[in-house]
């Protein structure tokens, strides 16, 4: 294949797809708005599944890599309720069905396993419009432009390439989530330390939970999920660290205090990352030389499938490409046949899930999904 692939974003989706390409001898570019690798944090902990996530890296060759990564004991997980009772205490099973692994680290290792020159870091992306020609032009912040024959949004839910493809527009679901940290946690923190356990923690009850993951060197990341409509995000000044922690804290005021720890001690400003999301069954007509993967294509709520899924798009994306060396349009309509059914049933189930985290009969809900007695869908 001849045609150069031009890759926005240099997120785990963006990067999986060069490493593909680049695998099977297909040149890419990846254009990145980040000024380095390092230029900010990478999030937490990310949960890898046997039947997407990992056979990305398989096929990007990177699976024992992937490996020397993975955090032991992670994979365990806690349900409580508020007042600390424990309800389920699941231990990891070492099977690896869904080992946990630093998100940083994996996109490091991907990062150096790609050519020097294949990624353009400090190119924020402005906008994209569609030539005469079935070319793609690119806009940057700077003023430069570039144009290619072969376009890949990996650029995430508020993408500048969707709308040549789709009008939709991520909307919010009156959920978000409120993130902080606790360092050096079993000697500083030593009673949120064994609440939390070696892994994911959910304590809930409907319509908020606060979640925790035990992250290396005693880390503890804390996840707390409120209910709330844009009016009362609206009204909470975030960056009045202190204020902020209080009027969030107080949304649970009745729970255990080991648990209510994971807010009041926190040593990091708390973070609003409010979930939007796009159409369960978004699609687009095909248009020639271009496409989406990951958020970009399919916005959920969090329900540990998004990096996984961007993994996964990015690989078939990669193998249908090296499929059809002189035709690249039917890679692209293969990549999302195949794609567009397999990201709806995903967003129903996400959806689902989140019924089962913050619904009615929360956390008894979350058990029952745990020990198979109910099922999203």
């Amino acid at each position: 294949m001849t045609t150069h692939v031009t890759i926005i974003g240099a997120g785990l989706g963006g990067l999986t797809l060069a490493r593909v390409l680049h695998v099977h001898g297909i040149p890419a570019t990846v254009y990145e708005a980040e000024a380095s690798p390092v230029s900010r944090a990478q999030g937490g902990m990310l949960d890898i599944h046997d039947h997407n996530g990992q056979l990305a890296l398989k096929a990007a060759g990177l699976f024992d890599e992937f490996l020397g990564i993975v955090h032991p004991g992670a994979e365990a997980s806690r349900v409580m309720g508020k007042d600390g009772k424990v309800l389920l205490d699941e231990p990891d099973d070492g099977a690896g069905r869904r080992p946990e692994v630093p998100r940083g680290a994996l996109r490091r290792i991907l990062i150096d396993s790609l050519p020097a020159d294949a990624i353009r870091w400090g190119h924020k992306v402005t906008g994209a419009r569609s030539l005469d020609d079935g070319r793609h032009e690119v806009t940057f912040a700077d003023g430069t432009t570039v144009t290619t024959g072969l376009l890949v949004g990996a650029d995430g839910a508020w993408s500048r390439v969707r709308p040549l493809l789709s009008d939709a527009k991520p909307e919010y679901v009156g959920l978000s989530v409120i993130e902080t940290y606790l360092f050096d946690s079993d000697t500083r923190h030593p009673a949120t330390a064994r609440a939390v356990g070696d892994g994911s923690l959910f304590a809930l009850d409907p319509g908020k939970g606060i979640s925790a993951h035990r992250e290396p060197d005693g880390v503890l990341h804390t996840y707390v999920q409120l209910t709330k409509p844009q009016e009362w995000l609206d009204a909470v000044d975030f960056a009045d660290a202190e204020a902020a922690r209080a009027l969030v804290a107080a949304e649970f005021e009745d729970w255990a205090p080991e648990l209510t720890a994971l807010i009041t001690d926190g040593e990091t400003p708390l973070v609003l990352r409010p979930i939007n999301t796009l159409p369960n069954d978004h699609r687009w007509d095909r248009v020639p030389g271009v496409t989406l993967l990951g958020d970009a294509a399919h916005l959920m709520p969090p329900s540990g499938e998004g990096a996984n899924l961007a993994m996964y798009d990015a690989a078939e994306l990669g193998n249908a490409l090296a499929a059809h060396p002189d035709d690249p349009e039917s890679a692209l309509t293969a990549y999302e046949e195949a794609m567009f059914p397999r990201s709806a049933a995903e967003a129903t189930a996400s959806a689902q899930l989140q019924d089962l985290l913050l619904g009615e009969n929360a956390p008894h809900s979350l058990v029952d999904f745990f020990t198979g007695k109910g099922q999203p869908g």
